[in-house]
This record gives C-alpha cells, structure tokens and sequence, in this order.
C-alpha cells in the first residue's frame, strides 16, 4: 500500500499516527471525503424529513462518522459487514450510492431495496453490507454465521459486526461472542458506545466500566479506542483484521463516541444537557480533528479541503432530485420481492 510520508512535511514518518503511515494522500482525502457524504447524507435525509418527503422514523448517526470510516478503511470490498438501524455511515462507509440510499428513504423503487426497506434495512452485497437490522442486536449472530461461512468456505473474507452500547446487554451479544470464539471465527465486533442507549446511559445499563472489559470472558482482545479519531479507529480495525486473516479468531473493539441528535426523531432529547452536546461537537468533533490533522502534516490546505466538502454538497443535492423523480412502487406488485422463488 503506498505511504503517504512523502507528502507530509511536519513531523517524521515514523512518529505520525497510524493512518499517515499506512496509507496514500489519495486514500486519506477519499477517507474524509466519506466522512462529509455520510454527515451530508443524514443532514439531507433530515431536512427531507421535515419537509415531509420521508415519513416514518430514522436514527441518525451524525457525530459518529470516524467510527464508521475508520473500521471499513481497513476492509476490502469483499469483507462483509452487518450493521445496525443507525447504520447510514457503515453502509455509505463500505461504498453505497447515496442516491440510491435516497430513493430508498423515499420508498423509491431505485432504492436499494426498491423502497421496502427504508432507513433501517438498507443492505447491498455487492459491497459486503449484508445489512442494517431494526432489532437491536439483531445483527450479531448473522455476523457469526457469514463468518463461520468464510472460515469453512475458506474465502478469506472478515466479517464486521456494528453494534450500539445499547445491544451489549442482549442476549445474543454474550452467545455470538461465545461461538466464534470457541471456533476462531474472522469476525471482528465494534460497539459504537455513544454513551447512551436510546436514552439510558450507560453508566446505568451496563455493570462493567468499559464494554471492552467483556471481552476477557470469551478469550479475545478488547480494544477501546477514542471513536471521533480516525487513525484509532483504523489501527485498532487492522490489527483485529490481521488477526482474523491469521486464524486467531475474533476481536471486540469499542469506539467511544456519541451522536448529537436524539435517539431517534421521536427523541425530546431531554435527558442530555446542552453543555454536554455543545462540548462534543465543539472540542472532539471527528471531522474537524481529521481535517485539523490533515493541515497539520501537510496532507491538504485549505483550498483543497473546501473542495471536498463543495463536491459532497453537489452530490447529496444531486442525490436528493434523483430520489425525488425516480418511480414510486405501484400497488400492483405489493406482493413482489417479499418471498423467494421455491427451488
């Protein structure tokens, strides 16, 4: 992979953070590019929400962008990953269209699951996202099974299981960590512990200090990385990957993060003060801390980073009208894609 030293002028390479070292200019800027389309995206899916364009609910992801990047910038299109219902940055993250993301908010048949699945079950396998999933949850054992597949298929692909602080309480949290431990599956587990789950925090849900600690039960590593830093994140991601690529089985990694808005659009948000929000967004906000850095060694002015963020816009406004014009579903085929063809 090329190294993108060369292109930094402040500091040895030797003592930068991990992602300058490991990776090109080119596949830094393509990073923070990402990390603007998946806080444009949920901006733009939000708005669209207020002016009635999407109905139901979403759960939006905005703040946690360095978590989602960061743990699919290690990854190949073939490694697979299971996501969860704030999923929009893990599916925009592991290469999703966000037109098609758009028209699939809309109940749009251009959308990703011809508008029947909508924001929380948004999946395309031809970029290893095997999925969101409404269940919370619900994502952890499908994991362990796409894994066990790659390790008795021997396809060498590595599985990333998503999951919110929320779901380390579940059942199936403590069982899928279990199984592919016991048989060294290539999957590696990411909580996104935002602090809080739905609107308990996790101080008063979970009875360890660090949802990391779990992971000394079922004999693997537990890595707690600052979640709003990308080169954390994809450190901590690519060593869990090249574990898995070496037989040794499973990694959990938590990213501590948070989300500034609510659980979801029904959320009053009233049990977080403003103090708290405001320091988070103003002091450990991911992509301010990446674009910092990125000026810092001499990776991007000024200039070229507005650059990036005008060609976002461009493309989530192009995104939107697409979504907009594309076809609705007509009734007539209400009954279409729900069950498989018998063999």
């Amino acid at each position: 992979m090329a190294n993108s030293a060369r292109a930094i002028k402040s500091a040895e390479a030797s003592n930068l953070p991990f992602i300058y070292r490991q990776y090109s200019r080119e596949q830094l800027l393509d990073a923070l590019r990402k990390m603007h389309l998946i806080r444009q995206f949920e901006e733009g899916a939000e708005e669209s929400y207020t002016r009635g364009l999407i109905h139901g609910t979403m759960h939006l992801s905005i703040g946690q962008e360095a978590s989602a990047m960061g743990v699919c910038l290690p990854l190949t299109q073939q490694d697979q990953i299971t996501s969860t219902h704030r999923g929009h940055g893990h599916c925009i993250a592991k290469g999703a269209d966000v037109k098609r993301m758009f028209a699939e908010f809309f109940g749009k048949t251009t959308g990703y699951c011809a508008g029947r699945g909508g924001s929380m079950h948004i999946a395309d396998v031809t970029t290893g996202n095997l999925g969101a999933n409404g269940i919370v949850g619900g994502g952890l054992p499908i994991a362990v099974g796409a894994a066990l597949t790659s390790k008795r298929l021997k396809t060498g692909k590595v599985v990333v299981c998503f999951f919110g602080d929320g779901a380390n309480n579940e059942g199936a949290f403590h069982e899928a960590l279990n199984m592919a431990a016991i048989w060294k599956l290539p999957v590696i587990f990411v909580c996104e512990n935002n602090g809080y789950g739905m609107s308990t925090s996790t101080a008063r849900s979970t009875a360890v200090a660090n949802i990391a600690d779990r992971a000394s039960a079922y004999s693997m590593p537990g890595v707690i990385v600052d979640g709003n830093v990308l080169s954390e994140v994809a450190e901590a991601t690519h060593n869990a990957v090249e574990r898995a690529k070496r037989g040794e089985g499973p990694s959990l990694i938590e990213c501590k993060t948070y989300r500034y808005r609510g659980h979801s659009k029904s959320d009053r948000n009233r049990y977080r003060t403003k103090d708290e929000i405001d320091d988070w967004m103003s002091n450990r906000d991911p992509i301010i801390r990446f674009e910092a850095q990125l000026r810092e060694f001499g990776v991007a002015n000024d200039a070229e980073l507005e650059a990036i963020r005008q060609s976002v816009r461009d493309e989530i406004a192009a995104g939107i009208e697409f979504a907009k014009v594309s076809p609705a579903p007509d009734v007539a085929e209400l009954a279409e894609n729900v069950y498989t063809e018998q063999a």
